[in-house]
């Protein structure tokens, strides 16, 4: 959706498919970072956008054993937003695609599958749509798959992730907030347990992490022993946990982290989670895809109004974004072996890692964390010229 309002926004004609009849799905990364809060400056729409609901988290903070510690702290960032937004990808996607109608290139088809891709000779021409109106073939110069980790596109092109490992899954759920609970966004750590609470104002929306492939054994264990479980490591919610009455109030995300060596063909380019997908920690894989798609305009816009991309022009996006998808996955994976994995092994009351030790006792530390995760490696900034008429 970014990348097509980019493009839009410079003139170029742009058709979104978007699978479903809207944009509400529970449980998607809803956390945007100043990063992406500094493009929504640079394209005119941060001050509209800070008028939809949302929370405003200054720093991070969790509770490991008995201790509470603070990681990063975003007040001091180099960013015109100092904090990190929650917001529901729902309303953030829906904001997207109300201003990018204003452009007379932007083009977006509800309901509409991309389910194949055309080709002349080993160039992408298009792709084949499943709609309302029934099957669709589009026509594109270019096509750009950001259909996530599952990616369609990608698999019909005959492009493949190397897989990086990831040794847990999260579950989801929406459980109510009391006025008497705590006020800010937090993880809990302990007992061989991980869970994140996100501060929604009327409810919490909860992660409780699990080793991978352990849904079906916790799942045949029953949900009043889930409940027991979430009521031992977040005792606030004892009396509402009975709120979860089946395991259809639990939605299984199953983590991976993964690559393309590769995310372009000539006529095709992948990015996102299409071309990298990233942990959960840090919350960082919408902000990335983002910064992917930001990249891309700068980059295509100009090839894309002259008619034609080389896929040299695509090769310099992969190899402008590979250096900060490779230093980010590299920062998870190193959380995931040295503080996730341990935890997870250990049913023991769990201690603080000596790095977070070290953050709380020095808070000026904390800024470092907060700028990998608030503004990243290699951060990207609109370059391109609005041009069309809104």
């Amino acid at each position: 959706m970014m990348l097509g309002f980019l493009l839009a926004r410079s003139g170029v004609d742009v058709v979104v498919l978007e699978k479903h009849a809207d944009f509400f799905r529970d449980f998607r990364g809803d956390t945007i970072h100043p990063s992406t809060l500094d493009v929504m400056a640079e394209i005119g729409l941060l001050d509209d956008f800070l008028r939809l609901p949302h929370d405003q988290v200054g720093y991070l903070s969790g509770v490991i054993g008995n201790t509470t510690v603070r990681i990063a702290d975003f007040r001091h960032l180099p960013t015109r937003c100092k904090y990190l937004v929650l917001m529901p990808q729902w309303d953030f996607l829906n904001f997207l695609s109300e201003r990018a109608k204003r452009y007379p290139a932007f083009h977006v088809l509800m309901n509409a599958q991309a389910t194949d891709l055309t080709f002349e000779g080993d160039r992408v021409t298009g792709v084949i749509a499943q709609t309302a109106a029934g099957r669709e073939e589009i026509q594109a110069q270019l096509v750009v798959a950001a259909d996530g980790r599952t990616s369609t596109i990608r698999d019909r092109a005959g492009m493949h992730c190397t897989q990086l490992g990831a040794p847990m899954d999260i579950l989801w759920m929406r459980i109510s907030r009391a006025a008497t609970d705590p006020e800010q966004t937090f993880g809990t750590l302990d007992r061989g347990r991980i869970f994140i609470s996100l501060n929604r104002n009327a409810y919490w929306q909860c992660g409780y992490v699990i080793p991978k492939g352990t849904f079906e054994a916790l799942q045949r264990e029953g949900i009043a022993a889930f409940r027991e479980r979430i009521a031992q490591i977040a005792p606030f919610l004892a009396n509402r946990v009975d709120e979860l009455q089946s395991w259809d109030d639990v939605k299984l995300l199953t983590v991976a982290v993964d690559r393309l060596e590769r995310w372009y063909r000539p006529g095709l380019l992948c990015i996102g989670d299409a071309a990298h997908a990233m942990s959960p920690i840090g919350g960082v894989g919408v902000n990335l895809a983002i910064q992917d798609a930001v990249a891309a305009s700068n980059m295509l816009a100009a090839p894309l109004r002259r008619g034609y991309v080389r896929t040299s022009d695509l090769e310099a996006v992969q190899r402008r974004r590979m250096f900060p998808t490779r230093v980010t996955q590299g920062a998870q994976l190193f959380i995931q072996r040295r503080v996730i994995t341990p935890i997870l092994g250990n049913g023991a009351t769990t201690k603080p890692p000596a790095v977070m030790r070290v953050l709380s006792r020095f808070p000026i530390l904390q800024r470092i964390p907060a700028w990998l995760v608030g503004v990243g490696v290699r951060p990207e900034h609109v370059r391109t010229r609005e041009i069309a008429v809104r």
